[in-house]
């Protein structure tokens, strides 16, 4: 890994840099990422695709009874607190907590019934839509790729060579949550994937253990290419880099230019555009989630603007059982309005600037929260169906899909199994599931999705 820090950089109340910090995975003994992008780009000759996604985890599961499906007409120890309000869909409602998103309802799409997450609090499931991890779960030695790996692997370097896959972060203090490849309660590390290290996200938050600092080099020096490269090569003895090629000065330049280099960089963002997206919300440290920053959906929202093809990043902290943090009708009041307003912020930029019809999006956590609120006054963990929201890179809005039982705890009608959201999204990004495979490590060839999975006809 190389990161490049400044010694003048004061942060955010939400711990994210006011000179964000700059990451190159892979870059030890295995190779450096981009460089290797580059070549095999030269190499293939291919054109880029225009599409990008952004994909916004949400750690723990969040409950669809206080978001997406509110149900009403359920006892109180099923819907809870909070009543339902109208959107802009007839007949359509959300929970009262997100009166923005109710109100542009016709501009993005809900699931309500999706099927096929495991009861387990990892980001795995979400980045790949597989099972990993563990013995019976099938996983190819190496590990499944995340969605971003295989965007990386398969389109390349973005708009200009720019980079194919970012995690913004930020850095959570339970591992799984990352998107790192660790499991809950796992021994199995699905890490770098059957991709290869060259394809893992370039982090712009976080640790690793061959990490190279490059003491003096700030945001405000990156545009003395030669000052930068010097370092560098001053640097080699010290971390046994070798030489330095042809296709690594030009990755250099491109992570240094003053495009990629402003675009992480917030701070040049007009103040009135930061303002709307709001600041931070601290969450429970106990939950071991993200922040509730809606400048890291800015971030994201400017890398895609510079031509990243996938950007990852975590949002807050939802394992409400009850048992810290407070109760789930205080957890809900708290954080639920703070999601309405950057996800109805961010929508709202990205179809103002043009890139919402080209930026796939989808908003998701790792399952749903049971029907029944708990002795505790929470919900806990619930597999069988959860909501979801996609719209942008040309798929229809305005569609609420698959309708759940009273109670909100299982689909009564079209289930959506995740894997057929990732071949939706691999069909936005001009990636055929069905036809389209990664050739794991004993050389054979494996589907982006399993057992046939299409996508959502309903969206398209």
């Amino acid at each position: 890994m190389l990161t490049i820090l400044g010694q003048r950089q004061p942060a955010f109340c939400d711990r994210l840099s006011r000179r964000c910090f700059l990451r190159v995975g892979s870059l030890g003994v295995g190779g450096l990422s981009l460089p290797s992008l580059l070549r095999a780009e030269s190499d293939a000759g291919r054109s880029a695709s225009d599409s990008s996604i952004i994909m916004i985890y949400l750690p723990g599961g969040p409950p669809q009874h206080e978001t997406f499906d509110p149900k009403p007409d359920a006892p109180v120890e099923i819907r809870g607190a909070f009543g339902p309000i109208a959107t802009s869909l007839p007949g359509v409602q959300f929970c009262e907590l997100m009166p923005k998103l109710s109100q542009m309802a016709d501009r993005f799409s809900i699931v309500r019934t999706l099927t096929g997450m495991e009861n387990r609090h990892e980001s795995f499931q979400c980045y790949s839509g597989r099972k990993g991890g563990r013995v019976g779960d099938s996983e190819p030695s190496g590990g499944w790729p995340t969605l971003g790996s295989v965007v990386s692997q398969k389109l390349g370097p973005g708009r200009d060579g720019m980079l194919p896959y970012v995690d913004v972060g930020p850095k959570m203090g339970y591992g799984p949550y990352n998107n790192t490849g660790l499991h809950d309660n796992a021994p199995g590390i699905s890490w770098p994937g059957i991709t290869g290290p060259q394809h893992v996200p370039f982090a712009l938050e976080g640790e690793g253990r061959a990490d190279l600092i490059l003491n003096g080099i700030d945001m405000d020096r990156l545009g003395d290419r030669r000052t930068l490269l010097e370092s560098i090569r001053q640097s080699q003895q010290q971390v046994d880099l070798g030489g330095l090629d042809g296709y690594q000065q030009q990755a250099f330049g491109i992570l240094t230019s003053n495009r990629m280099a402003e675009a992480m960089d917030v701070e040049r963002e007009d103040a009135k555009t930061r303002a709307w997206y709001g600041e931070s919300q601290e969450t429970d440290r106990g939950f071991g989630g993200a922040p509730q920053s809606p400048q890291h959906l800015l971030l994201a929202r400017r890398l895609i603007e510079a031509g990243v093809r996938c950007v990852t990043v975590a949002f807050g902290a939802w394992n409400w059982h009850g048992q810290r943090g407070g109760t789930l009708e205080h957890l809900s009041k708290k954080f639920i309005p703070v999601l309405d307003h950057a996800l109805s912020v961010l929508l709202t930029d990205l179809e103002q600037r043009g890139l919402l019809e080209r930026t796939s999006v989808v908003v998701w956590g790792e399952f749903g929260r049971t029907p029944r609120i708990n002795a505790k006054g929470g919900r806990d963990h619930w597999p069988a169906t959860q909501s979801v929201l996609l719209t942008g890179g040309g798929m229809r809005g305005g569609i609420v899909l698959g309708e759940t039982d009273r109670h909100g705890g299982s689909p009564i009608s079209r289930p959506i199994h995740v894997q057929e959201v990732f071949a939706t999204l691999y069909r936005n990004l001009g990636l055929d599931a069905n036809a389209t495979t990664v050739t794991d490590f004993q050389g054979r060839p494996r589907y982006l999705v399993d057992n046939g999975h299409q996508p959502i006809a309903e969206l398209i």
